[in-house]
């Protein structure tokens, strides 16, 4: 008992976690009588809220911004592709980081480089500048991501784990609508440059708390290789690939440039996978991959978010360039969709901890299918009604997906490789996200003329004549009805991936 009340006075920064994680999540914080866990959930949420805002709240300040500071459109599509670029490729890099020499320290670190990027991007005189700040602040969204769900996973039990994520993930589907409302606002009364600027009181407030308040709770694996070839390669070609599919719609998709970057993607990945299956360190740790719930649940998130990520884009494109709607007004109309998402998102965690995952992943995923064929019905003469009907069964569906698919994923990793499987998720999830929005692009532009498409889709012009109205909601309905395919096919393997109800309690019993 005196052992017990010492330890939660103040936490022991160098005990190992158990496998399920009760030994962190019983203890208070310094002498408080707020569970460790908690104050461990609402930092990482903190740092979701910020990063999920800012990437979406810089988009409509565009025109804004290259006025200002006579920069051109190419310049302002790496403003947004330099900052995803960076917040990928560095992932993989900065799970493994941590698993060696401390999540928290890498999660901490990640706050106060985002912060930093975020206040340069504030003071940028020139376009390059800018997208060179944005890189900074990729660098600290990658160390904020990729150990975000590793805390989380740690602190909290099994049975928990699901609530957990609902919680985190309202931030995801808020932040994206906040991000534009927000944006709208501020560039109605303000410079373009507090875009940036309401990140740094935030960001400034969790990293004094996360330093604060967070504590290792695992040992560092400090005498562990890393495997820098194999971040060379894998980085490398992940790079070309987004670089391909950013410059794809303007470059066209079979000009030598394009092909180039697509063979030095499909080059650099064949190199990373003969060099992983070699001997010494690993970039992606093989115990992962003997998972099957980890290997079909990371699976399914890529496809969900191959097929969903872009949607939210179809939908605004068609408010504004179909319906003549205002940006700001889109933003709004669109509200119904992360408000839905918010609701269910932690009632789906708490049924994943009751029945297991596989129940309320697939039936969201099903759903979501759904939505994306009631959205393909859409045509220039379609009510808000029928918009809000797809807006509300997307919402709902992605809600049931995301907290059980994270918590099964992470609750099936091993406990002193949570950062690298979080890191995993992350990176093929953000890969699907980024293709998401070429692909549906590319499907939606191909019954527009290639010049008007470009106008459209690259943020010059959203004003559509007739003939073209009508030629883009039918590109919008077949890209839709391609995403319903392939959420339709991620449903399946989160079918298969396993009863992880089953695998918690075994997990649990061994511990």
């Amino acid at each position: 008992m005196n052992e017990e009340r010492r330890v939660e006075d103040r936490p022991d920064r160098s005990a190992p976690a158990s496998h399920d994680g009760t030994r962190a999540s019983s203890k208070g914080w310094r002498g408080s009588r707020v569970p460790y866990k908690w104050v461990a959930l609402s930092v990482t949420t903190l740092g979701a809220a910020m990063a999920a805002i800012d990437s979406s709240i810089v988009v409509l300040g565009f025109p804004t911004i290259m006025t200002d500071l006579h920069s051109d459109l190419v310049t302002m599509i790496w403003v947004l592709m330099g900052y995803i670029l960076m917040s990928t490729v560095f992932l993989m890099l900065f799970g493994r980081l941590a698993d060696m020499f401390g999540r928290v320290r890498l999660y901490n670190l990640g706050f106060a480089v985002f912060t930093g990027g975020s206040l340069l991007c504030a003071f940028a005189t020139t376009g390059p500048q800018l997208v060179f700040f944005r890189l900074v602040q990729g660098v600290g969204g990658a160390m904020l991501v990729a150990n975000s769900m590793a805390i989380i996973t740690e602190v909290f039990p099994p049975g928990e784990r699901g609530r957990a994520m609902g919680i985190n993930s309202i931030t995801w589907a808020v932040g994206g609508i906040v991000g534009p409302v927000a944006g709208g606002l501020i560039l109605a009364v303000l410079s373009w440059r507090w875009i940036f600027l309401v990140n740094v009181p935030i960001g400034i407030v969790g990293t004094a708390w996360g330093y604060r308040a967070l504590h290792e709770i695992s040992r560092p694996r400090r005498g562990e290789r890393f495997d820098l070839g194999g971040m060379v390669l894998f980085s490398g070609g992940v790079s070309c690939l987004l670089i391909a599919l950013s410059q794809g719609i303007s470059w066209g998709w079979l000009a030598p440039p394009t092909l180039a970057l697509f063979g030095g993607f499909a080059l650099l990945e064949g190199l990373f996978v003969v060099a992983e299956r070699g001997g010494g360190a690993h970039f992606i740790e093989p115990s992962l991959l003997r998972s099957r719930i980890l290997m079909f649940g990371t699976a399914a998130a890529t496809l969900q978010s191959l097929s969903m990520f872009a949607v939210n884009f179809l939908v605004l494109f068609y408010l504004q360039g179909v319906k003549g709607v205002a940006p700001l007004q889109a933003a709004l109309l669109i509200l119904p969709l992360p408000l839905v998402q918010s609701v269910v998102g932690p009632l789906a965690g708490l049924i994943s901890d009751r029945v297991g995952a596989r129940l309320p992943a697939t039936a969201g995923l099903v759903l979501q299918a759904a939505a994306c064929v009631l959205l393909a019905q859409l045509t220039a003469a379609s009510s808000y009604a029928a918009l809000l009907a797809g807006l509300l069964v997307l919402g709902l569906g992605g809600g049931l997906f995301w907290a059980p698919n994270t918590s099964a994923v992470m609750g099936a990793a091993p406990p002193e490789r949570l950062g690298v499987a979080s890191a995993t998720l992350a990176t093929f999830r953000q890969a699907g996200m980024v293709t998401s929005f070429a692909l549906a692009l590319a499907v939606a532009a191909s019954t527009i003329p290639r010049a008007l498409a470009g106008a459209i889709f690259l943020g010059t012009s959203v004003k559509l004549g007739a003939p073209v109205m009508s030629a883009f909601t039918l590109g919008m309905g077949h890209a839709l009805m391609v995403s319903a395919l392939i959420v339709l096919a991620a449903s399946a393997l989160t079918f298969i991936a396993g009863d992880t109800a089953r695998a918690r309690r075994a997990a649990a019993a061994a511990a």
